[in-house]
């Protein structure tokens, strides 16, 4: 585990990984809305700040004890070998909700806006559960293979 962070070389998906990285990321992606809502474009400038500076901000994990560090790590195995699977079923919901939530913004509805971030939020927590979960089954077949001597 330890060679996958850390480092001088440590690249964008590696600080993407760290816990603080993954939970404000979730916490604040609701603000993508805020200028939909309010008409007011410049109000996207600060939320596009921080979606481009927040996985450069925070430095790569020293290990995957974190579960959201563990959800990171499996998106990343998973959407390298892409399979159908429930995961994707969730991800696609969630995306759905996201969408719900820009359609509800922009005619300015608060009850429905406010019920798709729910949705995408949820979703959201239940498909880094999967990928958690993906990580664990996949650094365990890992641990299986035969090392090099």
């Amino acid at each position: 585990m330890r060679g996958r962070f850390g480092g001088p070389e440590a690249r964008v998906p590696d600080r993407h990984t760290n816990p603080w990285s993954a939970w404000s990321r979730l916490v604040t992606a609701p603000l993508v809305l805020v200028p939909i809502w309010t008409r007011r474009w410049r109000h996207a400038i600060p939320v596009a700040a921080w979606l481009v500076a927040n996985p450069v901000i925070f430095p790569p994990p020293a290990d995957d004890r974190a579960w959201s560090t563990r959800a990171m790590l499996g998106e990343r195995e998973w959407i390298a070998e892409r399979p159908t699977d429930t995961a994707l079923a969730i991800n696609l919901a969630a995306s759905a909700a996201g969408l719900a939530g820009v359609l509800a913004a922009r005619k300015r509805r608060a009850a429905p806006t406010a019920l798709a971030v729910a949705a995408q939020l949820g979703l959201q927590l239940g498909y880094w559960r999967l990928m958690a979960q993906y990580y664990a089954r996949n650094e365990r077949d890992h641990a299986q293979l035969p090392q090099d001597p």
